[in-house]
This record gives C-alpha cells, structure tokens and sequence, in this order.
C-alpha cells in the first residue's frame, strides 16, 4: 500500500509544510521542488509536489491520497475533500475592498452594476449571491490591488494577512467573505481503503502542531518537598512522579507545559525546592 501527499512546490505554505511533515518523522530524501516527487524515509510514503491551487482537486480527483492546502483554495475550486487537521499557520482573510476615498463603505453600498476583480471567482460569486447581488466578476491573475486605480473595477476581493498591503495600496476593507487557514486533506477512497496510512500521517502531524508552545519540565524533589512542587505544576494530565534510586527519599517529577509559563515557573519550582531542573523541547504529543 503506497500512500502519496501533495504539498506546495512554491510559495508561502511550501517549507512550512515541508517542515510539519519532517518533524512529523517524514523525512525527504529529495528535498528539492525541482523534482516531481520526492521519497521519504518511509517507504510507503512519497511527497509530490505540486501548484498550491491545484492541489484540491489533485486530492479530490485520486491523483494524490492527501495534501496540504489552504481552505481558501479548496473552497474556491469546490473539491471533496475531508480536512482532517488545522496546520494552525497560514491565517488569511479573503476581503473585500474599496478605494479608501471610495463612498463604498460597506456590502449595502455595492449594486450589481459594479465590477469586481478577484482571484477568486468563484467564492466572491457566492458571496454576492448570497447578498441578492449580481455584480460583473472579473478574474485576475495577479495584482489585483490596483484593478480599481486602472478602471477595471470598482471593488476587489483578495488574500489579506494583516491588511498592511491593501492599505499600502489605498484600500479600505469592507468585509470578511472567508476566513481561512492551512489544513491536511484527504479524499474518501484514500480515507476508507487507505485507512491506517492516512490516520499514521494525520496523527503525527497533529503531534507537531499540539507540541508547539510546549515544554517537558524534568526535576528531582526531595519526598518532603512533593506537595509543594505538585501545587506549582501546571500539566497535562498531571505530572508524574517516580521514584529515585538514592540515599535521600528523592522523587523525579515531570511534566509538560506552556512556553510562556517556563521562566516563572522554574524560579518558583526551584524556590520550592525542586533541583536538576532540566527544560526540554518536545518535537510531537500524540
């Protein structure tokens, strides 16, 4: 049984992605988007790599058993796929924006006898649609901001992260149409007939992500300093305590917990009495 991921060849979403799935133990033998597709250190596994836009219906169709893709292009292209785990990187809103000295201020403002420019013309369709409107949608390839500076549209719809850009370009957001972020699909055949291979996959990469932000504390503690090292502990589950082979009733605790809790934390474990305080990354939680 082969199972085969479709991830970014270029791009913002490309060695994020790459990066998720070798921590999640696949490693790239060829780690070079010159190639099509590349082996990893699993042998039932390859990575093909792909356009970012083409990847939904590569996973849609069976080319590919699962891939890597932002929700705003699988929306856009309308695929079937099953997403099974939020990458939590690559946030973006799909917006839509006006000239900032434009009277349009808000979706009341906007009549069918508008034109759009988007990449995305088929969620900026249904957003209309869904608002009584019928404006002309023009399709763009690429600069999209300046399609209401050069007469070809009245309003655009785009990607915005921070909204820095399309305030560059003088451009005043009106409205969210989608929120969107990076997710790990999957297809319904390779969901049923591929099941173990696709449930390995998706489990390990959402280790990755539930590991970041997150520390393992290990330290040792004297038994009469238990109780108060264990109030101190945020964790988990709980920490856990085992028994030290030593002269002294001794204890090691462990247990995993916030990144930004670590420096407070270790100065008031160590004020209770807690030693060999020892802070480790954690590559995945399963």
């Amino acid at each position: 049984m082969k199972l085969k991921i479709a991830v970014p060849s270029k791009g913002r979403i490309s060695n994020p992605s790459i990066n998720i799935l070798e921590k999640a133990g696949l490693g790239l033998k060829y780690n070079n988007n010159r190639k099509l597709v590349s082996k990893t250190h699993n042998e039932n596994i390859d990575i093909m790599f792909a356009r970012a836009s083409d990847i939904p219906e590569f996973v849609s169709d069976g080319i590919v058993d699962m891939g890597i893709s932002g929700i705003d292009l699988i929306k856009e292209s309308e695929s079937e796929v099953i997403e099974l785990t939020d990458l939590n990187f690559g946030k973006t809103r799909l917006v839509l924006a006006s000239p900032e000295d434009s009277k349009i201020n808000s979706i009341n403002d906007v009549t069918s006898e508008m034109t759009i420019a988007t990449e995305f013309p088929t969620l900026t369709k249904k957003y209309f649609k869904n608002h009584s409107l019928e404006p002309k949608i023009v399709k763009l390839s690429g600069s999209t901001e300046i399609a209401p500076f050069i007469g070809v549209a009245d309003l655009i719809t785009d990607l915005t992260s921070t909204g820095t850009t399309l305030k560059m370009n003088h451009l005043k957001i009106i409205d969210t149409i989608l929120e969107s972020t990076i997710v790990l699909i999957t297809n319904k055949e390779s969901f049923e007939n591929k099941k173990p291979l696709v449930e390995a996959v998706s489990s390990s990469v959402k280790g990755v992500i539930d590991a970041v932000g997150k520390k393992l504390i290990m330290m040792n503690v004297k038994s009469k300093d238990l109780d108060a090292v264990r109030k101190l502990m945020p964790s988990m589950e709980g920490p856990t305590v085992s028994e030290v082979l030593s002269k002294e009733k001794t204890v090691a605790i462990q247990a995993v917990v916030d990144e930004e809790e670590v420096f407070e934390l270790v100065n008031n474990l160590r004020k209770a009495g807690a030693k060999d305080i020892l802070v480790v990354p954690i590559e995945r939680i399963i």
